[in-house]
């Protein structure tokens, strides 16, 4: 029997903190391998609400370390991934008779400027009443005293963004194993010594690991499951859920941050992949992590708030393109309101569990890097090594460089429209310059898919060479992302499937099956 390979880290969950993680840690020269279940980013870091924020709601919590890093972060991330983060301006209405009235929005402003220095994006403004129904003329006007317009940054595909940390981390060395399952941690002695995985094809493999990152996110607890020994219940998560609806009337020209009347929690409404994105809400979670819906009453909830702000929407359910839910891998809390659980990660070092086994508790989108620079510290000192300092602040991901380049290498194959080239560019960056070269030795991976001059069938044969991609459903909504188009791309599948079969040597019923199973996935997002 052959020996199993040896790593000096070993990461469950391909996540955003998962990603950044071997990203970090690979850069600083250790031998790691990641791991996930199913795809990348195809749990909680794909059902956020897809911001890099600072966390303005934090404030009134107290956690001002908490704001101070997120802010400072964002304007890292600005800064190493332009291409995948963009600006974004938020307006919050303030309503007779809210919770947070307007001297307590004015003194939350401040902060926010005072606290992002040296940031990348416009300081705050206050609005009157008038001035802000004048910009937004679709805005409830009965009861509104001010507003107050401020920036934070959006990441239209989250997805994108933890592929791009994935394909760092394989530039320094590191293993990408998705659609492969952790299912037992071998400990000897009280320390980790290796985890046993399924693959895809259903055959189990083992590899010798000095130490293990658990960054499963909700699923934290259940991989501690995986070891001899477990320990007190680490995640209490929470459900959130997102709708996504079309442009209706009235609709704003800015992201707002909204006091619902409910309930007085914050939620946004916001422009997002010419759609508008709803959400979210935050209940207590105790069902089924791998089967999660929004339901009825969430999505009710997120529709009657939306037209009382905008009343001429009249949002309906048959208004909904689909819809996303998940759970937040938050600190494990018996009672309390949901929205005062800290959103502060927690880096865990099992040690009750085995020596050399450490869980990523919590995290948020926008904060993943520092976590991942903490994570990889505390690793260091666990195998009392001296690594170098983290490169991750000023080290842009891959597809950050080059757009010009890219830009003009798509527009020589002169199948693209104006839209498509800025449609790649905004996915891939300029990574999509290797996109117009796989295009431009092969006329039919030139050509587009789909009818519109806006999706090149290049992309799927470059998703399953260059981006981990092994299904059709990793291909649509989390490669080419034109899953999450209005109409899921449904309409494109079969081109899709068709490109994809000939490149990975699928035989017809396996063909179909893919096509069942991104069929399957597309209704799962529906609302019913």
């Amino acid at each position: 029997m052959a020996t199993a390979q040896q790593y000096d880290l070993a990461i469950i969950g391909a996540g955003i903190n998962g990603a950044g993680i071997a990203r970090d840690a690979a850069l600083r020269g250790l031998k790691v391998i990641i791991f996930d279940k199913n795809d990348m980013c195809s749990g909680c870091s794909a059902i956020s609400s897809r911001l890099v924020h600072g966390g303005l709601r934090y404030l009134e919590y107290g956690e001002i370390p908490l704001v101070y890093e997120s802010l400072h972060e964002r304007r890292y991330l600005r800064l190493t991934a332009p291409h995948l983060v963009e600006p974004l301006r938020i307006t919050i209405p303030v309503y007779a008779g809210a919770r947070r009235g307007p001297l307590l929005i004015r003194l939350g402003m401040l902060a926010y400027d005072l606290l992002s220095f040296r940031k990348t994006v416009p300081n705050h403004e206050m609005l009157n009443g008038v001035e802000i129904h004048e910009a937004e003329p679709g805005l409830e006007v009965e009861g509104l005293r001010a507003a107050a317009r401020y920036y934070d940054a959006q990441v239209t595909f989250a997805e994108r963004l933890v592929l791009e940390n994935l394909l760092a981390a394989r530039s320094a060395g590191a293993e990408i194993r998705t659609h492969c399952e952790v299912t037992r941690i071998v400990v000897e002695g009280g320390e980790v010594q290796a985890l046993s995985f399924e693959d895809y094809a259903g055959n189990t493999q083992e590899v010798r690991v000095n130490t293990v990152v658990n960054a499963a996110g909700p699923w934290v607890d259940r991989v501690l499951e995986a070891a001899p020994t477990t320990t007190r219940r680490l995640i209490g998560g929470t459900k959130g859920s997102h709708i996504i609806v079309g442009k209706f009337a009235g609709a704003p020209q800015d992201a707002f941050y909204v006091e619902a009347a409910a309930d007085g929690r914050p939620f946004f409404i916001i422009p997002w992949n010419n759609q508008y994105l709803v959400g979210t809400t935050d209940i207590r979670y105790r069902e089924d992590l791998d089967h999660i819906r929004a339901s009825g009453a969430e999505v009710d909830y997120l529709l009657a708030e939306t037209n009382r702000v905008f009343p001429r929407a009249s949002l309906s359910r048959e208004d909904i393109h689909y819809a996303y839910a998940g759970v937040r891998p938050l600190p494990y809390k018996e009672a309390g309101p949901e929205s005062a659980i800290t959103r502060r990660h927690i880096i865990k070092v099992n040690k009750n569990v085995a020596k050399g086994l450490v869980s990523i508790i919590g995290g948020k989108l926008t904060t993943y890097r520092n976590l991942a620079e903490q994570t990889v510290d505390t690793i260091a000192k666990l195998q009392h090594r001296k690594l170098p300092s983290c490169r991750t602040r000023d080290t842009d991901l891959p597809g950050a460089w080059g757009i010009d380049r890219a830009r003009e290498r798509l527009f020589e194959l002169g199948t693209l429209s104006a839209a498509g080239i800025e449609r790649l560019l905004h996915i891939y960056g300029g990574r999509a310059a290797a996109i117009a070269e796989l295009a431009s030795t092969d006329s039919q991976l030139a050509a587009t898919v789909g009818g519109e001059n806006r999706v090149l069938a290049a992309e799927v044969v470059f998703a399953l060479r260059e981006e981990f991609a092994v299904t059709l459903t990793d291909i649509v909504f989390r490669r080419m992302m034109i899953g999450f188009d209005a109409d899921q791309g449904r309409k494109m599948y079969p081109q899709v499937a068709a490109i994809a079969a000939r490149e990975a040597g699928w035989s017809q019923e396996q063909e179909v099956q893919q096509l069942d199973g991104l069929a399957q996935y597309a209704r799962s997002l529906r609302v019913g």
